[in-house]
């Protein structure tokens, strides 16, 4: 990530933030298998090995699959929302070979395709890749935006021509420190065993119903509950994500139209004053924005990110997070829902859970903490 040293040391968005934003969301609890209406069946039904698939992302990719007709088998170690899909073949293992029976489970079996989405490691990546790369023609691999070089840096190139990270032999395996890097990395191991053969999916930030890490859904419960609103920023400020359920049905797209290569997947750039606005709209019109810069709240202790999510200023040397292009992947078919829609969807769930797990959520700002920011900021703008 690049930084502008004349820039507030506030200045919104880290490294960290980024991997416990991602890592964070990963493994979530949450979901039952749900019925997909108005689906129709695929031209030809595919058999689906998913390495994972019980996750966050997964859930939703295994049901598109099934509501599509396909045939899904799950490889994982059965200890993540074991409940679900019980109508599906399980294989249990673990994907480092090193560990417990391994692939062992693995070493029969053939499929039209795999979907990755628990790899990160390029050893235990390369490591699955070898053992199906005879008995499996096309592995779609789970990605991430920030293998590219840079990746946060503005006006660089923001398509798949991008450079990614360059390899460094001193890293090690820890996912944590070195996420992007070993991404990148176990891009290369895939591709490597399987030339030609490899759909790489780079994701930027992924929302909607279900997830549960504080970022999206923050700003339509908050909205939602109306009265004055701290807004960060300015309204030409930026946000950037894609809707889970998108991702999803591209990822089976892909494997139904045999795509292979590298895509990008984010929905179009928005404004944050769009974002904040329609969120708004579909609440109710309830509350009031007050549009603060982020330097005046940093005074008291609000930071954007740790506290106020999906936000870059518009002319920040980091705003480069918020501005891919996915069109490479909109002309192969990826296909986005209205905003309203996504934010509507998160809302509904979110309206399911009981105040035990609402609880268990990491609130990204107190009202206490709002209400003194907002009180300043009246009192200084008289």
């Amino acid at each position: 990530m690049v930084v502008n040293r004349n820039e507030p040391k506030t200045m919104p968005f880290t490294r960290r933030h980024f991997l416990a934003t991602t890592l964070s969301s990963l493994s979530l609890s949450f979901m039952p298998q749900v019925a997909l209406g108005g689906i129709s069946p695929a031209p030809k039904k595919l058999k689906i090995l998913f390495l994972g698939g019980t996750g966050y992302l997964g859930p939703h990719t295994v049901n598109y699959a099934i509501a599509r007709g396909h045939e899904v088998t799950l490889f994982n170690r059965g200890k993540t929302n074991t409940d679900l899909f019980p109508m599906l073949r399980k294989i249990k293992g673990n994907r480092d070979p090193k560990i417990d029976r391994g692939l062992t489970h693995l070493k029969s079996g053939e499929w039209d395709a795999v979907i990755d989405t628990s790899g990160f490691v390029p050893r235990i990546v390369n490591a699955s890749a070898s053992l199906l790369a005879d008995r499996v023609k096309h592995y779609l691999f789970i990605s991430t935006l920030c293998v590219y070089d840079q990746w946060a840096a503005s006006g660089l190139d923001n398509t798949e021509n991008r450079k990614l990270i360059p390899f460094n032999s001193q890293i090690g395996e820890d996912v944590a420190k070195h996420y992007c890097e070993l991404k990148a990395y176990s891009e290369n191991a895939i591709n490597a065993v399987m030339p030609n053969r490899v759909t790489n999916i780079r994701p930027g930030f992924i929302v909607g119903p279900r997830d549960k890490k504080n970022r999206f859904y923050y700003w339509p419960t908050r909205i939602e509950r109306g009265g004055d609103v701290i807004a960060l920023g300015k309204p030409n400020d930026l946000t950037q994500f894609i809707d889970v359920r998108d991702l999803a049905k591209f990822i089976i797209h892909c494997l139904e139209t045999k795509l292979t290569g590298d895509y990008n997947l984010v929905a179009p750039q928005l404004s944050f004053g769009h974002f904040l606005n329609t969120c708004n709209q579909v609440t109710g019109n309830k509350a009031k924005l007050h549009w603060i810069p982020h330097e005046y709240l940093a005074k008291h202790q609000i930071y954007p990110w740790q506290d106020l999510p999906m936000w870059a200023a518009k002319n920040a040397s980091d705003a480069g997070m918020v501005s891919w292009s996915s069109q490479k992947a909109l002309d192969d078919g990826l296909t986005i829902r209205p905003l309203e829609e996504t934010i509507r969807d998160t809302l509904d769930w979110y309206h399911t859970l009981s105040d035990a797990e609402r609880m268990k959520l990491k609130t990204s700002m107190t009202d206490k903490k709002e209400k003194t920011a907002l009180n300043a900021w009246k009192n200084d703008n008289l």
